[in-house]
């Protein structure tokens, strides 16, 4: 018998995946977006979408309008799909007693979405990790002087606000807080990684690696195996007893050693390789007697961004071609024949996202993002907060 599922974004292309897995295999979705329109709102796969107050602005009230639909609906299970993972946690003591949520309690991810603790964790539980230090830390200084390292914002996301810094460099004062995390650079390749996991095991795994980008953030990507890579994030889904989906960013180096960038405690791209009868399985608390499967396609594409980002290369024909060729041999993420309306609604339902990258000068992952963000700065900050965080490390 289907269940009632409750997703709390709707404007994102994983969201709608999860969203047409869960249908398929029966049960009843429910979408939660602060944006009155969104890219899953015309999928048949959706069977009502709820306007919510943003959480970045009051959060409060956010959670108070999903616990209002999870008693109004008879939800039986919420999950979170991107960045407001963070604030949705803090709904596990509202909820009715019928209501599961599909994710970590709430000081788990915030050491896990803290870039600073989540590498302090890490070698704590014996695995490799970069140098790293928080910004105000004379250390930082010395890192920066002696090899090249990246400054990135402690709780940012979406690869916002992103330094390189090339050894011997100063450290700027603005990056000299304990909001700004100094790391060292390691060289080599980039990927991704994207489980789901349930009491420390991992149950469904993905590694991929970005082909087109905007910005940091991939719009097309393939799968790929690494098995280095695999190891160590069950040793790490181990070691934290994780449940629900979680995934991470690594540089593979020279010698094929992975090195964690960041922890990402929610839903990624990699969403879209899973085969969705198992994923549905997975999601809604049963098991599986065989590994998890995968689609057959190995590679997949957010086919507007990238053919966006083909056209800007338009004056530079070899990689105008190449970018083109590269989308040719993706499949894109939202088109299917069996929910039609998304994708050529996909620009007028994206349109609370695209006028703050028109008109505000935004990117897409920013503006995707911006009221959903966790901010440590807020009052709503209730446990774990970033000075406790560092406190552990001292």
């Amino acid at each position: 018998m289907g269940k009632t599922v409750l997703l709390t974004l709707g404007r994102l292309p994983k969201g709608l995946e999860l969203a047409r897995c869960l249908h398929g295999a029966g049960h009843r979705v429910l979408v939660a977006d602060p944006f009155s329109l969104h890219l899953s709102k015309p999928s048949r796969a959706v069977a009502r979408s709820f306007q919510v107050p943003a959480p970045a602005r009051d959060q409060a009230a956010y959670l108070d309008a999903l616990a209002h639909i999870c008693r109004t609906q008879r939800v039986d299970l919420v999950i979170p799909v991107s960045e407001e993972v963070m604030h949705v946690a803090l709904l596990a003591d509202q909820l009715p007693v019928h209501t599961q949520l599909l994710c970590e309690t709430h000081p788990t991810l915030l050491n896990l979405h803290d870039k600073f603790a989540f590498i302090e964790d890490v070698a704590d539980a014996g695995l490799p990790a970069p140098e790293s230090y928080l910004g105000d830390d004379p250390r930082a200084a010395d890192l920066a002087a002696r090899t090249d390292t990246v400054a990135k914002a402690r709780f940012g996301c979406s690869g916002a606000k992103l330094h390189f810094l090339t050894a011997g460099a100063p450290i700027s004062t603005a990056l000299k807080t304990r909001d700004w995390v100094i790391q060292k650079a390691i060289r080599g390749h980039e990927v991704s990684t994207q489980s789901i996991c349930r009491n420390g095991e991992v149950l469904g795994h993905v590694v991929y690696r970005g082909l087109i980008y905007s910005g940091t953030v991939s719009v097309a990507f393939e799968r790929i195996d690494r098995p280095a890579v695999d190891d160590w994030v069950r040793r790490h889904v181990a070691a934290t007893d994780f449940s629900g989906f979680t995934a991470f960013d690594f540089i593979i180096d020279e010698d094929g050693k992975p090195w964690p960038l960041e922890c990402n405690p929610r839903l990624t791209s990699g969403i879209h390789f899973f085969n969705h009868e198992d994923l549905a399985t997975l999601v809604m608390g049963g098991a599986l007697d065989h590994p998890m499967r995968f689609k057959p396609q190995t590679r997949f594409q957010e086919g507007h961004t990238a053919l966006t980002k083909a056209y800007s290369t338009i004056l530079k024909p070899r990689r105008y071609f190449q970018t083109l060729k590269t989308i040719a041999s993706c499949r894109d993420v939202l088109w299917s024949s069996r929910d039609p309306f998304v994708f050529p609604l996909m620009t007028p339902m994206s349109w609370p996202v695209l006028k703050q990258a028109i008109f505000e000068g935004r990117n897409f992952g920013e503006a995707a993002t911006l009221d959903t963000e966790w901010q440590p700065d807020a009052d709503n900050i209730s446990v774990a907060t970033p000075d406790q965080l560092e406190a552990r490390a001292s």
